[in-house]
């Protein structure tokens, strides 16, 4: 079944390439096509018992030991299931999408395909396929669909990127010649005597795609150029392709090594966190604004996976770090991307990011600003919404390792978020009208079917998150049983 998951959108791709299919009907594959998708998620989701499930061996490059190995775990089945969520409610946020609509969905389909085969990935060679085709189905998307300076954004994303997934496969070479294989299970069964070059190999690939401080300059122009529903996947999936590869790749593979780079990992995290927050709040462009929150947010996910290779500390707390960061990736997926989504409707009514043009949009689109609302309140950690409970555990989890400076400096990201999200709902919201305020119109029904369901499942992770953290923590456990071998 997981790899008619992993398939079935690239499948619906290819049937758009037929003729005299009309803007209807490739809306109607494409919505079709996710939501099957979404459904058979569930469907494993429901049936997931423990350890490795839905798992699938088929020879690819036997010589070197490379395969077509796919499966879940209580890691990946989340970050699967946040993306089929994600891609649905982008398909339907687009059905008023008229340039070129075959091509647009098609992209999106593709880009489906790429990003749950990478979190289905349990050999090295495929994970890095599916991480260099991101970049390439993104380039395109944010080139053709894009405003502003997309073509420079977009080069600027792919050569950045690009340079990582390159640095990022000298990594994976390392850890093939030390090993033996690329089978992921095997690596992580039996780890290899791999040096500390590798290791920063690794890292700083993953690193520029999470993106962390400083490799993330790409991020903001980006975003800002991206289409809405681009920069929804962009930072909702693409950027956990980074976290995730540091969980599953990095810290149960090169145990020895994290825990003795321990430290460096947490002081990134703090840098991100603080210079994320810091530069996110000087933003008079909402979505650089949002851009920056990410790394920002990043840096949490960061700290705590580098809280989590100290040698000091509970193993309690370091299962509570990994879970905090696995719940921040599903997490900052749901409401980043219905932050990104409702800036789309900001650029598709008045054609500005500008903060300071705009004021009062309340008493116009009641209904847009509630949901704006909840997203930013949701993405500043408050309690009742998912940020907050992935939030909580990464700090007791960093604190409860022995960082206690690194965890409460990282509080002081939660401040300063708090007030640029604040600051941005008096202005751009409240208060005296803008000259763009009068071009904002209410939220239509299918930007609200589109954003709607990604709060709703923010709030229900914060109020009863059991469902979540019951598949999350026993893989964190074993995460953190890997790297203290």
């Amino acid at each position: 079944m997981l790899s008619v998951v992993i398939f079935l959108p690239l499948a619906a791709a290819a049937l758009l390439v037929l003729p005299r299919l009309g803007r209807r009907a490739v809306l109607g594959i494409w919505i079709g096509a996710a939501a099957v998708d979404l459904a058979l998620v569930l469907v494993m989701w429901l049936g997931y018992g423990s350890g490795i499930a839905h798992e699938t061996r088929l020879r690819w490059i036997p010589s070197i030991g490379a395969g077509y190995h796919v499966g879940v775990d209580g890691l990946s089945l989340p970050l699967i299931a946040m993306t089929a969520v994600l891609f649905l409610l982008c398909a339907v946020y687009s059905v008023r999408e008229t340039r070129r609509p075959r091509a647009y969905a098609a992209l999106f389909l593709f880009l489906q395909t790429v990003c749950t085969g990478l979190f289905a990935a349990l050999d090295l060679l495929l994970f890095f396929v599916f991480f260099d085709l991101s970049i390439v189905g993104m380039y395109f998307l944010i080139v053709g669909w894009g405003h502003g300076e997309a073509r420079r954004s977009a080069l600027q994303f792919f050569l950045y990127t690009f340079l990582g997934s390159l640095v990022l496969l000298l990594g994976f070479i390392g850890l093939f010649l030390a090993g033996g294989t690329f089978d992921m299970v095997e690596l992580i069964q039996n780890p290899p005597a791999a040096s500390a070059l590798v290791l920063l190999a690794i890292g700083l690939g993953l690193a520029i795609k999470t993106p962390t401080v400083p490799v993330h300059t790409w991020l903001p122009p980006a975003h800002t150029d991206a289409p809405a529903a681009g920069s929804a996947i962009l930072a909702g999936v693409l950027l956990k392709m980074g976290t995730y590869g540091l969980v599953r790749i990095a810290m149960p593979m090169m145990p020895q090594a994290w825990r003795a780079y321990a430290w460096v990992i947490i002081i990134v995290g703090v840098v991100s966190v603080l210079y994320g927050a810091l530069a996110a709040l000087a933003q008079e462009n909402i979505k650089r604004l949002i851009a920056y929150t990410s790394v920002n947010h990043m840096g949490y996910i960061v700290l705590a996976l580098g809280a989590a290779g100290l040698s000091s500390g509970a193993s309690r707390a370091k299962d509570l770090a990994v879970t905090g960061a696995v719940t921040q990736m599903v997490s900052h997926g749901l409401l980043t991307g219905a932050l990104f989504l409702l800036t789309g409707v900001l650029w598709d009514r008045a054609r500005s990011y500008d903060a300071g043009r705009f004021g009062g949009i309340a008493a116009n689109a009641p209904v847009f600003t509630a949901l704006a609302t909840v997203a930013a309140f949701g993405s500043l950690g408050l309690p009742g919404l998912s940020g907050f409970i992935a939030e909580f555990q990464i700090f007791i989890g960093v604190i409860g390792t022995g960082a206690i400076v690194a965890g409460a400096l990282s509080i002081l990201g939660i401040l300063i978020t708090a007030a640029l999200f604040l600051r941005l709902l008096h202005r751009a919201f409240l208060g005296e009208p803008g000259e763009l305020t009068g071009r904002m119109l209410e939220a239509r029904p299918s930007e609200i079917a589109a954003v709607a369901p990604l709060l709703l499942l923010s709030l229900a992770i914060g109020i009863a998150p059991r469902w979540l953290l019951d598949l999350i923590e026993p893989a964190s456990a074993l995460v953190v049983s890997w790297v203290s071998r």
